[in-house]
C-alpha cells in the first residue's frame, strides 16, 4: 500500500495513497465530431472503458457509481472504492465495517471527465482491508434521481472474477485517467505490510503503471463494461511484503516480488452474499466476504 505522502505532478503537490507505478498513460476523450454530416448521423456508443460515464472522485483516492446486475432504478444507489480510502483511515487487519454511517461527499464525472456533480453518502454497507481492499457506500438517493438530476449512469459489477488475458482498463476519476491494459494473472494471495488480500488481479504491463490516488478505481472489462475489480495497489521500489511493496504468495507459499507490478481486488464476492432484496447478509450461506470479529 501507498501511506498518504507528497507527489508532484505538473508541479502541483498532492497526497497519495497505496497505488503503485511509475508512469501514467492518459488517455484523452474523444472530442465529438462537428461537421454537418456528423452531426446528422445517431452518436455510436463509447466502446467499453472509453469513457469516464460511472466513474468518481474523492478528496484521496478514485470511485464509481455501481450497481448489481439486479438493481432496480428506485433502490439506493452505491459507490465503490477502497477500504483503505475509507475518511477515517486505513482499516486494522480483520477490522469490517457493516452499516456505518457515512457523510461523505463524493463527486461523480460526465463521460468527458467534467465534473457532473455531488452525491452524498448515508451509511457504509461494507468496509475492509482483509481478504478483499473494498467499501461499498449506499448514497442518499436512487439511481434514478441521479440520472435524472445528473444524467449518471452507474456501472455493473461483474458476477466472476477476470479470465487470464482479459482486456482491462484502470478508470482514475481522481485523475481524470484511463489506464489500458490485460489481467496478466490472479495471485493466490497478496501481503503488504500487515494486510493480506486473496486472488489479486495482476495487470499485465505495460500500460496500467497506476500511480497513488488511483486507489478505488474500479478495473472495468473492456469486452463487456462491467467492474471485474477495484484497483488497490502496486510494487514500487522491489521490496519485500512491505508498505507499498506487495509481495506475491503462490498456493506452495513460495514468496516472490515483481517490482513496478500493479494489483486490483475481487468484487464479485459481494453477489455471495445478497439476499433476494440486495441487502449485503454476511451470515448468509455462501457468502465468502470476511466478517467482523466476534
Amino acid at each position: 500500500m501507498r501511506l498518504f505522502r507528497s507527489l508532484t505532478v505538473s508541479a502541483i503537490a498532492v497526497s497519495t495513497v497505496l497505488l503503485g507505478g511509475s508512469q501514467a498513460l492518459a488517455v484523452e476523450a474523444d472530442q465529438a465530431a462537428t461537421s454537418p454530416a456528423a452531426k446528422a448521423q445517431p452518436a455510436a456508443a463509447a466502446a467499453p472503458g472509453a469513457d469516464f460515464t460511472g466513474i468518481a472522485a474523492l478528496s484521496n483516492c478514485s470511485a464509481s457509481l455501481v450497481r448489481y446486475a439486479e438493481s432496480v432504478s428506485t433502490d439506493r444507489a452505491l459507490v465503490l472504492t477502497n477500504g483503505h480510502c475509507y475518511e477515517g483511515g486505513f482499516l486494522n487487519p480483520g477490522q469490517v465495517l457493516v452499516n456505518r454511517a457515512s457523510t461523505r461527499s463524493i463527486t461523480l464525472l460526465r463521460p468527458d471527465s467534467s465534473r457532473a456533480g455531488a452525491v452524498r453518502a448515508s451509511r457504509i454497507l461494507y468496509g475492509t482491508m482483509t481478504k478483499t481492499d473494498m467499501i461499498v457506500y449506499e448514497v442518499n438517493e436512487s439511481y434514478a434521481s441521479i440520472k435524472s438530476r445528473l444524467n449518471v449512469s452507474p456501472l455493473t459489477l461483474a458476477k466472476q472474477g477476470p479470465a487470464d488475458g482479459a482486456g482491462m482498463a484502470v478508470m482514475s476519476g481522481y485523475w481524470k485517467r484511463i489506464y489500458t491494459c490485460s489481467v496478466q494473472a490472479t495471485i493466490p494471495e497478496l501481503r503488504e505490510g500487515d494486510w493480506t488480500w486473496k486472488s489479486s488481479i495482476k495487470y499485465r504491463q505495460p500500460g496500467c503503471e497506476t500511480i497513488g490516488g488511483t486507489s478505488g478505481s474500479p478495473v472495468v472489462s473492456t469486452t463487456t463494461g462491467e467492474v471485474i475489480g477495484v484497483n488497490n495497489t502496486g510494487n514500487e521500489d522491489g521490496q519485500r511484503c512491505t508498505v507499498n511493496n506487495p509481495c506475491e504468495v503462490d498456493a506452495a507459499g513460495n514468496i516472490t516480488v515483481d517490482q513496478g507490478a500493479a494489483y486490483g481486488e475481487q468484487t464479485w464476492w459481494l453477489y455471495t452474499c445478497l439476499t433476494a432484496t440486495r441487502t449485503i447478509d454476511l451470515n448468509r450461506a455462501g457468502c465468502q466476504l470476511v466478517k467482523p470479529a466476534a
